[in-house]
């Protein structure tokens, strides 16, 4: 979701990471030769100040990663890819996921039913599983897609001013999952018309397991469950199936009641009687915070689909923790499931969930390896160490006598059982990727205004973790856990690159070929190739005086972590962020998911009913059109691997 949507809720009690300050250490040390340092402690490939001009013989070594000529920052209203690839359009929104289904209507004048039937708006995370019920190719797969929101002046052929309850439906029909066969075919990638592509929506029947089930107190409304919202990033894990966050949902609910008052709960996850300004509740009871308090409890988890049993009833994971997930990302420490996930917020925590046991032996006794094990929530120290709290009842502050009945509360409230423990606030941490071969992960933080008050005064300002008062820009932070063990209880850590315009800021390194701002989406290749997409709030995109202005529109750039070096891949269309990206297993195929092209800019302007194309015409430049969110394929015109020399 854009920055500017985002409220600044009251963040979190614990420690500030104003006072995570490494020891001995300037902010310009700890960015430049402090980080090096750190790397070297921590046993890590030390990195060149990122985009800095290598040395010969580092260049050499680079090439096998980065071996592409980097793109320069564009303004148009187009996508740009280096020279010697090509790009497609794939799975656009409002494109029937069957043949059989309803034609895309350039005018905004599907419905509810028709949207339900085609590919959902604001592509989020995106993830390619390979082969079919029969084989396994780099050819022909799943694709699944997620779709974080909608924009009412771009959904509707025409919003007006007041929110209707077919507005309602067709949004809810626009949100959520599209699972969709695909193949390759001399050399372009199409849909398949497969009775495997469904949509998951906002309206789609789930259920609950783990600490919370269906059956909760907290999640009773009278109602069935049904709907994912807020889905921005994913997850994969090691049985085959696909995790989405919901992060931003609790903005979707509201009221008009002048007795209703937010509890103290409520407030910590940012729930108000205005919510982020949709207007639901005037159309759908479902969304009236005083008529159904619970059913906002319903949303902030990972939920799980199995891609191939799309039909099946998707299941909210309730033991990983309620808080705007901006995806779940699942490696494998000596059996057992790792998943890391950042929460999206001004003063934000990092979580980490440890399965109990093998997630092999825990299927086989038709346990759940999400359902089963430990949360954690870091806490970042000032000498390059850290450490996992644990989020269990009755340890620590987590007991009875101060308030927590048992675990199912410790999850619901996850951020404030967070505070309780003292965790360190980040700014904006978004989406973490794990590096092949050795594991380091990475965990993107998009920004922080520098305003980022906690509930006792501290904020994100001036650490290792968040070393400028304010950062406008965001950065990237690595940690390796301890004996390379995912369940370790501690990890070493340092700063992979700050974000930035160096004309605007003297600690950015970066060069003019891989300088950025706000990174949001990580993924790593196969070859460990480090994928990054930009999301620049429409506020500051191309603005002049924003310290962006050099920046262009939001792009796709790839690090290599071994030299620092970062090459700009790719650029998007106007208004677009760059939220999701994952290439085959082959590397010959590249699919980058391009976000809300046409919203709101205060550089370009403002869609309107009249004016859908205002800021974006993007992809099909329709006069009569409107922008659209889509899936990119890139490929190599030689065919060859796809960042390579």
């Amino acid at each position: 979701m854009p920055d500017h949507d985002l409220p600044h809720p009251q963040t979190a009690r614990g420690r500030s990471s104003d006072g995570v300050v490494a020891t001995g250490l300037s902010r310009r040390q700890v960015v430049t030769g402090g980080a090096l340092a750190l790397a070297a402690f921590m046993g890590l490939s030390s990195p060149a100040p990122a985009s800095a001009a290598p040395r010969a013989g580092a260049r050499r070594a680079a090439q096998g990663l980065l071996g592409f000529e980097a793109v320069p920052p564009g303004t148009a209203d187009t996508v740009a890819v280096p020279p010697g690839y090509r790009v497609g359009v794939l799975a656009p929104w409002g494109q029937p996921v069957r043949a059989s289904g309803p034609a895309w209507r350039a005018d905004g004048g599907n419905s509810a039913a028709e949207q339900a039937r085609q590919v959902g708006s604001h592509h989020g995370g995106v993830h390619f599983f390979p082969g079919d019920t029969d084989s396994r190719t780099d050819r022909h797969g799943t694709l699944v897609v997620t779709h974080e929101y909608t924009d009412a002046s771009l959904l509707h052929g025409r919003a007006g001013t007041r929110v209707t309850r077919a507005q309602v439906d067709k949004a809810l029909a626009a949100h959520g999952l599209s699972v969709l066969e695909v193949r390759e075919s001399g050399g372009d990638w199409t849909l398949v018309d497969s009775p495997r592509n469904v949509r998951v929506t906002g309206t789609t029947p789930v259920t609950f397991s783990g600490p919370l089930d269906a059956g909760h107190p907290a999640l009773r409304t009278g109602r069935p469950a049904v709907g994912t919202l807020g889905n921005s990033a994913h997850g994969v894990t090691p049985w085959g199936t696909f995790l989405s966050g919901e992060e931003n949902a609790v903005g979707y609910f509201g009221t008009d009641s002048a007795s209703w008052r937010p509890t103290r709960a409520q407030k910590r996850y940012g729930v108000s009687a205005r919510g982020h300004g949709h207007g639901w509740h005037r159309a759908d009871e479902r969304f009236d915070l005083a008529v159904n308090g619970n059913e906002v409890n319903r949303f902030g988890w990972v939920v799980e689909i199995d891609p191939r049993v799309p039909q099946a009833t998707p299941v909210k994971r309730t033991a990983l923790g309620r808080f705007r997930h901006v995806g779940a990302t699942v490696t494998e420490s000596a059996g057992r499931a790792v998943v890391y996930s950042g929460d999206d917020e001004n003063g934000g925590y990092l979580y980490k969930f440890v399965s109990e046991d093998g997630w092999r032996r825990m299927r086989a006794r038709g346990r759940s390896p999400l359902d089963h094990g430990t949360l954690y929530v870091a806490r970042f120290e000032d000498d390059g160490t850290g450490r996992w709290l644990p989020l269990t009842h009755g340890q620590g502050p987590l007991t009875r006598q101060n308030g927590w009945t048992d675990q199912a509360d410790v999850v619901l409230r996850a951020r404030q059982a967070a505070d309780a423990l003292g965790a360190t606030p980040l700014d904006r941490p978004q989406q973490t990727s794990v590096r092949p071969g050795d594991g380091t992960v990475f965990c993107a933080l998009a920004n922080s205004p520098g305003r980022a008050r906690c509930v006792h005064g501290a904020d994100t300002a001036g650490s290792p973790a968040s070393p400028r008062a304010r950062n406008p820009y965001g950065h990237i932070v690595r940690w390796r856990e301890d004996e390379g063990d995912g369940a370790a209880p501690g990890f070493r850590w340092d700063v992979f690159v700050l974000a930035g315009d160096p004309a605007h800021d003297e600690q950015v390194v970066l060069d003019a070929a891989g300088m950025f701002a706000s990174p949001k989406g990580l993924s790593f290749d196969a070859d460990g190739r480090l994928w990054i997409g930009t999301g620049v709030s429409g506020h500051d995109q191309n603005r002049a005086g924003t310290g962006h202005e050099n920046l262009g529109n939001n792009a796709l750039l790839a690090a290599d972590p071994a030299t620092g070096e970062i090459r700009r891949f790719l650029t998007g269309p106007r208004g677009a962020e760059i939220t999701g990206v994952v290439a085959t297993p082959d590397r010959r195929a590249l699919f980058v998911t391009v976000q809300h092209p046409g919203e709101r800019t205060a550089a370009w302007g403002a869609p309107t009913d009249d004016d859908p194309r205002a800021v974006s015409n993007w992809p099909d430049h329709d006069p009569q059109g409107r922008p659209r969110s889509a899936v990119l394929v890139v490929r190599r015109e030689d065919g060859g691997v796809i960042g390579a020399a």
